[in-house]
């Protein structure tokens, strides 16, 4: 059993990574607009690349280097690049809740890889997110380009969720190299794609804050996130990591996004009871 002081690390730490990337989703959704999707990625882990800070671990990573490029092809190039395709599809507030989806899909990633224990409360919590997920994605079927956008988003939560569970040998290394490392090789993944499709290239203003989103939301939120599972794992980091979609869905409404708010309050009740279930569960 964990000791109560690394609990409440962990679970301050997951909070903290969860408000650096759900602030990002619809900032990333105003100023990618001008770029592609591909180019959008390798942007924001530009930014998660400069806050990583120096590595002098190498030869610690070398071991982990299959892990580390399937993380970084499952969560720093698909996943961004499929986030920025639904944002072009449905407005950012309910693209912000369906992130709602990954803690979701991690804990049973934990359970399936690593065997991690799931309560009942757990498996109810994931239950409640579900269903307060498919009321944002069920009316969106209606429309063709909705849907697609929902489908894209999901897509985007799928591989994160993937990322965040098969990264979770790495949160024994140096946080800062596993950042460094994921971000680099994705920003190559993602330019490398993005100049075989001849994607279009933001200004170099929008350019830029999507590099700050990088930082904050890719960067910070990923070595927070690391030191979370160092302290509580993969299934408990990604049941507090849930109240991200939140700090995007105000942030996004905020910025004028439109949506239908009685299903938007719903989805949202839901999530955040599922939230509330997971983070009260006795340890």
């Amino acid at each position: 059993m964990k000791p109560a002081g690394s609990m409440r690390r962990g679970a301050l730490a997951a909070a903290s990574a969860a408000a650096c990337f759900g602030v990002t989703v619809p900032l990333m959704q105003r100023f990618g607009h001008g770029a592609g999707p591909w180019v959008t990625a390798a942007l924001l882990y530009v930014g998660a690349a400069i806050v990583s800070g120096g590595s002098r671990s190498k030869e610690r990573l070398m071991p982990h280097a299959a892990r580390i490029v399937l993380i970084a092809l499952l969560g720093a190039a698909a996943a961004p690049a499929l986030l920025a395709m639904g944002l072009r599809r449905i407005d950012g507030a309910s693209a912000s809740l369906l992130l709602g989806f990954e803690a979701s899909f991690t804990v049973l990633f934990a359970r399936a890889l690593y065997r991690e224990r799931i309560s009942p409360r757990v498996i109810a919590a994931v239950a409640l997110t579900f269903v307060g997920g498919a009321l944002l994605v069920v009316p969106e079927l209606r429309a063709p380009r909705s849907a697609a956008g929902s489908l894209f988003v999901v897509g985007a939560v799928l591989c994160w969720a993937a990322d965040s569970a098969i990264m979770r040998p790495l949160s024994e290394l140096p946080v800062a190299s596993v950042v460094r490392a994921k971000s680099l090789v994705g920003v190559a993944l993602s330019l490398i794609a993005s100049l075989a499709l001849r994607e279009t290239m933001p200004s170099l203003r929008d350019a830029l804050v999507l590099v700050a989103c990088g930082a904050l939301g890719y960067g910070i939120s990923l070595r927070l996130y690391l030191v979370a599972q160092r302290n509580v794992g993969a299934a408990r980091t990604a049941s507090v990591f849930a109240v991200a979609p939140f700090f995007g869905a105000v942030v996004a409404l905020a910025l004028g996004a439109r949506a239908h708010l009685p299903t938007l309050a719903a989805a949202g009740a839901l999530l955040a009871l599922g939230v509330a279930v997971q983070a009260t569960e006795s340890r």
